[in-house]
């Protein structure tokens, strides 16, 4: 059946209550290997954050599944300090062997 499928994954959290999304959304793209564009709130705060290309270096690790909410993703890190911590700028964080499985399962939309 739909969505019989239940797992649970270690992730990061927001760092702040104002960055944190409540309720339902969809994901509406995936990508294996994505590149990485800091918000302007992010550089505002950090002015050296700068466009990233897949890699290591890359904040979304190896998979990202872009959300209906804009900015929101759920995606791998390749920082695996930030996962089970309030680190993030809204973003869900999952460690990179997870966000593979977790993004084979769930389906755009």
């Amino acid at each position: 059946a739909t969505g019989a499928d239940y797992r649970v994954f270690p992730t990061s959290v927001p760092i702040s209550e104002e960055l944190t999304k409540r309720g339902y959304t969809s994901v509406v793209r995936k990508r294996v290997g994505p590149d990485w564009t800091p918000t302007p709130s992010m550089v505002e705060r950090n002015p050296s954050l700068k466009y990233m290309p897949p890699g290591p270096g890359n904040p979304l690790g190896t998979h990202a599944m872009y959300l209906g909410w804009p900015a929101y993703l759920i995606h791998g890190t390749h920082d695996t300090r930030k996962i089970g911590r309030p680190s993030s700028d809204g973003c869900i964080g999952l460690y990179n062997e997870m966000v593979t499985q977790l993004f084979a399962i769930a389906p755009v939309g």
